[in-house]
């Protein structure tokens, strides 16, 4: 059975229901005006799903665009969540041997220090006049990022009196999941993007796979280096990870936002003609961009790239939109 709506029809209340009908099929997704110039009636169907059927004029309100399935070269990606750390190397805590009290502060947080500058005097508590006084120097160079003590407190042995820090290069402490464990080597590839700069993709390689699984999570973790030539990274920033565990130098493929995935089924709206038919697809490898398809389409087709989700929900209905009279 077939329901036909006549958009002609210039009865008030038909071109009211007409508008609320096509609201709900198509989501609200073309301007109601569009719809109205470009087709006449519109048939919802109660059983057969076939292919969609559109006017070059339907195609342009909806603002279609279509890619082309074509060759190119494609990496496969092993995504994974971590954050910035420091390389445990380029860092060191200056602490003290003796006790005593600070009588001077040469350095401040944030203050970039060579190896060898003054940092501190410390003046002893060992007898003496004046009291014996040790200057506190810097063992290495780098950022001061913390400095716990200030000016006439009394310190300790192993008091910390400075935490220094070299970033010309970090880690990125990145997860492995225990079923994607044989993905990973040393020496491949890595694709950073940070949660503060998410436009910016940083590249570094895996440098260690640590020997130990966390039971609790049942991951392993990898460290990925990364080079800080622009002071961008900050400890504890959290990092999406996109290691490259394959590459292929002639997929087919066509873009990720051409692909649809709905009930376990992943879909594509291949266009023949005039009409869009539904084609299940099976992908291989994929990147942030594109999907590698297997099964499904040849070289040349022609897919619904914007729009697809506009034909999906016209072809739920049932319907086609005819060209008016």
């Amino acid at each position: 059975m077939k329901i036909q709506i006549d958009i002609s029809h210039h009865v008030f209340f038909m071109r009211v229901f007409v508008s609320l009908s096509l609201g709900l099929l198509l989501g609200a997704l073309v301007p109601l005006g569009q719809a109205q110039a470009h087709g006449g009636q519109i048939e919802i169907g109660n059983a057969v799903r076939g292919p969609v059927t559109l006017t070059p004029g339907q195609e342009k309100a909806l603002g279609l665009t279509l890619a082309e399935a074509d060759f190119r070269p494609l990496d496969t990606l092993l995504d994974l969540n971590g954050e910035v750390e420091l390389l445990p190397d380029n860092q060191a805590e200056v602490t003290l041997r003796i006790s005593g009290q600070i009588k001077a502060l040469y350095a401040n947080l944030g203050d970039h220090v060579r190896r060898g500058q003054k940092l501190a005097l410390v003046q002893s508590r060992t007898v003496g006049n004046p009291p014996p006084s040790v200057t506190i120097t810097a063992p290495m160079s780098g950022i001061i990022d913390r400095r716990p003590v200030i000016l006439g407190q009394a310190v300790d042995p192993n008091t910390a009196l400075f935490h220094l820090s070299e970033r010309s290069e970090m880690r990125v402490i990145a997860r492995v999941y225990e079923e994607d464990l044989g993905k990973v080597k040393l020496g491949q590839t890595a694709h950073v993007r940070l949660l503060s700069y998410s436009n910016k993709v940083l590249t570094g390689k895996l440098i260690f796979i640590d020997p130990n699984l966390d039971p609790g999570s049942r991951t392993v973790n990898v460290w990925v280096l990364l080079h800080n030539p622009d002071d961008l990274l900050k400890p504890n920033m959290f990092a999406r990870v996109a290691v490259i565990v394959g590459h292929s130098e002639n997929a087919l493929t066509i873009p990720n936002s051409a692909i649809l995935e709905a009930n376990g089924e992943r879909f594509v709206f291949l266009k023949e003609g005039g009409k869009f038919q539904r084609v299940e697809v099976t992908l291989g490898a994929s990147d942030d961009t594109y999907s590698e398809i297997t099964d499904g389409l040849v070289p040349g087709d022609q897919v619904v790239n914007q729009g697809v989700r506009e034909i999906y929900t016209m072809w739920l209905s049932g319907g086609q939109i005819k060209a008016g009279e």
